[in-house]
């Protein structure tokens, strides 16, 4: 398989290797951009990640802003061989919050030897200083491997790499709610109307990938039911036995 940086070339993002570094952790949310990001730092890094790292809220069991369940989380970190560290936080949490239970888990032995976090984040700059600033306070550094990319050729790559994906969440202010539970696909990309950014790098949808070149194995899910709640709306899904 071709490197993310061949696949794109043409695209004007500049590229060079990334550097080494004792430690990498990644964010990880279960969707396109952070299995895209692995797939980069496993084909382009010379130290790979050796975990994954996931937010949580704890009342609901879910993937905080996705609403995926932890059983399909833990099961696509099994797919990826990576050990899986969890960051629980409430229901509505505040920075304040986040940030000291994120300062926590950082000083954990689990990842008190990181000195990098890797991200999907694609343009927005202020997410990503506060990312850094919130880093460099922990004494750590941040690792940005799809940054600048072209989100239209990032969207092509994904789906030619044999990525596979379901569309779990929507802001309905946004993108039509109907996009809910669709398969991220060339026919979501060619309906997407225009304005909404084909990585859903705005907030406008997010996914989560079930195959793909960062997996073992496919992980099994089925399609529940589609709810509105707190102003977005989720299509849930179901483990599903072979």
């Amino acid at each position: 398989m071709r490197a993310l940086s061949a696949t794109l070339s043409g695209s004007g993002a500049p590229y060079s290797p990334l550097a080494k570094v004792d430690l990498m952790v990644l964010s990880w949310s279960g969707g396109k951009d952070s299995a895209l990001a692995l797939w980069v730092l496993r084909e382009e890094s010379r130290t790979p990640p050796v975990a994954l790292l996931t937010t949580v809220t704890e009342e609901y069991e879910r993937v905080s802003m996705h609403g995926v369940r932890r059983a399909l989380l833990r099961r696509q970190a099994d797919a990826t061989g990576l050990p899986l560290v969890e960051v629980e936080i409430p229901p509505e949490c505040s920075n304040e919050v986040y940030e000291t239970r994120l300062g926590g888990v950082f000083a954990s032995a689990e990842l008190r030897g990181a000195e990098e976090v890797a991200f999907g984040d694609l343009f927005l700059e202020d997410i990503r200083a506060y990312r850094e600033s919130r880093l460099a306070a922990a004494g750590k550094r941040g690792c940005f491997p799809l940054w600048g990319r072209d989100t239209n050729e990032l969207a092509s790559c994904f789906l030619n790499a044999g990525f596979r994906a379901i569309v779990v969440c929507v802001d309905p202010s946004m993108l039509d709610s109907s996009f809910a539970g669709r398969e991220y696909d060339k026919e979501l990309l060619h309906d997407l109307p225009e304005g909404v950014d084909p990585c859903g790098e705005n907030g406008e949808f997010h996914t989560f990938v079930y195959d793909g070149p960062v997996f073992v194995e496919p992980i099994r899910c089925r399609r529940g039911e589609v709810v509105e709640r707190d102003r977005f709306v989720f299509s849930d899904l179901l483990e599903a036995e072979p």
